[in-house]
């Protein structure tokens, strides 16, 4: 709120499979949130192909971004600042809504900022609770990446640790493909696993030393590897043992480093961010240890975890009010780093 003025920011989010937009009050209010979402499209070819993504956000941004105008209630005008994603993700996809909001600023003389997609998943948190605030430890999960970031302020943050290799989404991707699960990996393999047995089968990991740095690459090695000798001696995979235990052996390289953050560092709220952030055995592993040692757990509802425009316009209102504005000649980056 500025001046006693409300905000309104309007986030568009397109970095993979998901056509969002969205406009969020203040930072932490969803006055509308659209997504078209294109994952049946993809899932007869086990995964996003980048062109047709691209393609398929061209014929879908604009009507998104409309739709979410007219549930929120507003015009454009009404608009204090247009957020998008500009990086990281599929090049191809980002350029698509970087030009929908390049556009929108351009005609209507509203200021264009741009957002960092990891930061936008820390976010999600402030549309969930509206007491969060900062500092706090997160640990930011998804299929590109894996990292335990310091947020110091609202637009201050430091990673203390990130995957050395792949990120644990991919990690679980994969596997969820070679026991024939397909995509979307994630949410399959979480809902084969309930009730299985944690314990049945042991992965392999890589630890790196004294760092708080990951490494997810040994423990899917280990599990292929796995597969692999069983089905050389004709031995039947139990799919729920094996995807609870694959995926509580995720759990625990992930809680254990974010643990020892926390004791490095003293700060005793964490949050948990991104697509992976919503799989079951993540949330059972860190809600156990945080009630064990005292710690102020938090994580977004399950449609906040995933690729979402109000996670954007959320993180956009922090930039915004820190004064962040960027020119008409803002470019996509598929590699940012936070």
């Amino acid at each position: 709120m500025e001046n006693g003025k409300d905000i309104l920011i309007l986030g568009i989010e397109s970095s993979c499979d998901e056509t969002a937009a969205s406009v969020v009050k203040n930072g932490r209010v969803i006055l509308s949130n659209c997504i078209a979402s294109q994952a049946d499209f993809h899932e007869e070819y086990g995964g996003v192909v980048p062109e047709l993504a691209s393609r398929m956000h061209v014929d879908a941004v604009y009507p998104t971004v409309q739709k979410a105008l007219s549930d929120a209630g507003v015009a454009l005008s009404d608009i204090d600042a247009v957020a998008v994603t500009y990086g990281p993700g599929l090049v191809g996809a980002l350029l698509v809504g970087l030009s929908c909001a390049k556009g929108l600023c351009e005609v209507s003389g509203k200021p264009l900022v741009g957002v960092n997609h990891l930061k936008g998943h820390i976010a999600a948190n402030y549309l969930c609770f509206e007491e969060l605030e900062p500092p706090f430890l997160c640990l930011c999960v998804s299929g590109g990446n894996s990292m335990i970031v310091r947020v110091d302020d609202y637009t201050d943050m430091t990673v203390l640790g990130r995957t050395r290799d792949d990120a644990a989404g991919e990690a679980i991707d994969k596997i969820a493909r070679v026991i024939g699960l397909g995509y979307p990996g994630g949410p399959k393999m979480d809902k084969a696993g309930q009730g299985g047995d944690t314990s049945r089968y042991v992965f392999s990991k890589t630890h790196m030393g004294d760092t708080l740095d990951f490494s997810f690459s040994g423990l899917k090695t280990s599990a292929l590897n796995l597969i692999n000798g069983l089905r050389q001696k004709g031995e039947e995979i139990d799919i729920k043992d094996f995807t609870a235990s694959y995926q509580h052996a995720i759990a625990e390289a992930l809680l254990k480093n974010t643990m020892t953050a926390v004791e490095q560092t003293g700060i005793k709220k964490l949050c948990l961010a991104g697509g992976v952030s919503a799989n079951s055995f993540l949330r059972a592993a860190f809600d156990k240890e945080a009630k064990k040692k005292g710690i102020k757990l938090y994580y977004p509802a399950l449609q906040y975890c995933t690729d979402n425009a109000a996670m954007i316009a959320s993180c956009g209102y922090y930039e915004f009010m820190n004064g962040k504005r960027d020119t008409l000649d803002l470019n996509a980056y598929p590699s940012l780093q936070m």
